[in-house]
C-alpha cells in the first residue's frame, strides 16, 4: 500500500518551541503604548498578560522549553498526522505531490489549542482566576474555553456578533467547556456601548471584540486577557505544527517546494511556515505562501505601518500590515480570517519578500473545499479552504508546466460545526465580495501618528 498517513509517536511531540525572532533579517519595530506613544515596557503589559507570556513575547532566545504539564495535555491529540492527498492528486491529474498537516484532530477541531493550553497554564501558574478573550468564527473561543477548563480557570468570551448568529454550535462548545459567551458588540463594556450607539445593528468585528475583552481584563484585578493569534508568543506556540511536519516529511524522504497556509491574524500560517522560513534563511529553495480572502485583504491591499490592535484604541500599537483599526469586514463565513491586521512577525516576512501573499474569493475557496472533501473525505473549515485553494492552484500550475512539485499545506481545522456555510454555498447564496479600495483608503486615514 502507498503511505497515506505519516504518524509520529507521542515522544516526538516537540520539547521546545521555535522562536523566529533571532533569525529575522532585521530587528522588529517596537510595540507602542496607545496612551503614551512610547515603547511599551513589561509593566505596561502586566494588566493584560502574565509575566511568563510577556517574557516569551519579547524573547530573543531561539528555543524555549515547553513545560511538561503542557506537553501532557498536547498529547491528547499531538503529534497530529500528515496526510498524502493521493486521491486529490488523482482527481486533479497533477504530477505534484500534495501533503497536508491536519490540525482538526484536536478536541476543539482546529490548531488553536496549541497556544490556548500554554496560555492557560502560564496564567494559572501566575495566579490568574479568569481569562477574558474574543473570538471570530469560534475556533479560538472554543479552544480557550477548553484550556481554561483543563486548568480550572473561569472564561469569558466576546464573540463577534455575526459569527454568534452564524455559528451557534461554536457557542455551544464554549458553554460546554464552561465559558460565558457574549455577542460583541455588547452593552457590558464602554467599548461595546460606544459602537452600539453609532450602529445598533453592528455585525461586530474582531477589533471590537478585542476592545471589549481588553477592557474587561484591565478593569478586573483577577482577570487577564488572552489572544489567539497575531502576538509573537502565539505564533511561537504554534510552531509545534511545522516542527512535527518537518520530521514527518523526512520520514518519507520528501521536502516541500511550497508551503501554504490560510492567513487571518497569522497563527496557523506561522505555525506551519516559521520552521520552514528558518530553512529558507539557511539556503533552502522553498516558496512560502499565505492565502487570504479578497474581502479582508490585509497582506495584499493593506499597508505596512503602525496601527492599533483593536477598534477602541486600547490595545498596544504594532507595526504590521493593516487595513485600518476601524475597518469593518463583511460577514463572510470564514470568520477567523476577518481581522484588520496581520501578525507583526508575518508582516515583516512579507515586507522583506520572504513570504508571498495571495487573496482569493470565498466561492472559489468553497469549490476547492468541496473538491477536497469529495476526494479526501475530510470536511474543511471555511478558513482552511483558502489553503486548499492555494494548494490546488499550485498543483494545477505544476500540471500545466509538466513539472513535479511537492506541496505542503496546513489543514487548520475541520468544518463540522460550520455546516451552515456549506448550506449557503450549495444554496447559491455565497458571493465573492472584494473590499473596495476606496473604502480601505478611507480607513487607512485613521492610523496612529507614531514618531520614534
Amino acid at each position: 500500500m502507498k503511505t497515506t498517513k505519516i504518524l509520529l509517536p507521542e515522544d516526538k511531540i516537540p520539547r521546545q518551541w521555535y522562536n523566529i525572532i533571532p533569525d529575522l533579517a532585521g530587528a522588529m519595530a517596537p510595540v507602542i503604548h496607545p496612551g503614551t506613544n512610547q515603547p511599551v515596557t513589561p509593566d505596561d503589559l502586566l494588566p493584560l498578560f502574565p509575566m511568563p507570556l510577556i517574557e516569551q513575547e519579547v524573547s530573543t532566545q531561539r528555543w524555549i522549553d515547553i513545560p511538561d504539564e503542557v506537553r501532557e495535555i498536547l498529547a491528547l491529540w499531538r503529534p497530529s498526522p500528515v496526510f498524502r492527498a493521493h486521491r486529490l492528486e488523482k482527481v486533479l491529474g497533477t504530477p505534484a505531490k500534495i501533503y497536508y498537516k491536519y490540525e482538526g484532530v484536536s478536541p476543539a477541531g482546529s490548531h488553536k489549542p496549541n497556544t490556548a493550553i500554554p496560555q492557560a497554564y502560564y496564567n494559572k501558574v501566575f495566579g490568574t482566576k479568569r481569562i477574558a478573550s474574543e473570538t471570530g468564527a469560534g475556533q479560538w473561543g472554543s479552544s480557550i474555553a477548553l484550556a481554561c477548563q483543563m486548568f480550572g480557570l473561569e472564561c469569558t468570551v466576546y464573540m463577534v456578533k455575526v459569527s454568534f448568529t452564524q455559528k451557534p454550535y461554536r457557542k455551544s462548545m464554549m458553554q460546554l467547556w464552561g465559558a460565558e459567551v457574549i455577542p460583541s458588540p455588547s452593552n457590558l463594556t464602554n467599548a461595546g456601548r460606544g459602537i452600539l450607539e453609532k450602529d445598533p445593528e453592528s455585525n461586530g468585528s474582531l477589533g471590537i471584540a478585542i476592545s471589549e475583552a481588553v477592557e474587561d481584563a484591565v478593569t478586573h484585578e483577577d482577570t487577564r486577557y488572552s489572544l489567539g493569534s497575531v502576538l509573537n508568543h502565539v505564533c511561537m506556540h504554534q510552531t509545534v505544527i511545522g516542527l512535527e511536519a518537518k520530521e514527518q516529511m523526512a520520514l518519507v524522504g520528501d521536502y516541500p517546494d511550497v508551503v501554504i497556509g490560510c492567513h487571518g491574524g497569522g497563527s496557523n500560517f506561522a505555525g506551519l511556515a516559521f520552521p520552514f522560513v528558518a530553512d529558507k534563511a539557511n539556503g533552502k529553495d522553498i516558496r512560502i505562501l499565505a492565502m487570504e480572502p479578497i474581502s479582508c485583504p490585509t497582506l495584499t491591499k493593506g499597508v505596512y505601518n503602525f496601527d492599533y490592535g483593536d477598534t477602541a484604541k486600547m490595545a498596544p500599537i504594532s507595526k504590521m500590515y493593516t487595513l485600518g483599526h476601524d475597518f469593518m469586514p463583511p460577514g463572510i463565513h470564514a470568520g477567523g480570517l476577518r481581522y484588520h491586521g496581520a501578525a507583526p512577525l508575518v508582516s515583516q516576512l512579507v515586507h522583506e519578500g520572504v513570504v508571498e501573499a495571495e487573496a482569493v474569493g470565498q466561492v472559489e475557496c468553497f469549490e476547492a473545499a468541496v473538491q477536497f472533501s469529495r476526494s479526501e473525505g475530510i470536511i474543511p473549515a471555511p478558513e482552511s479552504s483558502h489553503a486548499i485553494r492555494g494548494a490546488i492552484n499550485e498543483a494545477m500550475r505544476a500540471k500545466e508546466e509538466g513539472k513535479e512539485k511537492t506541496i505542503l499545506f496546513n489543514l487548520s481545522g475541520h468544518g463540522h460545526v460550520d455546516m451552515a456555510a456549506y448550506d449557503a454555498y450549495f444554496a447559491g447564496k455565497l458571493e465573492n465580495y472584494e473590499y473596495p479600495s476606496e473604502t480601505i483608503s478611507e480607513s487607512l486615514k485613521n492610523l496612529p501618528d507614531v514618531k520614534l
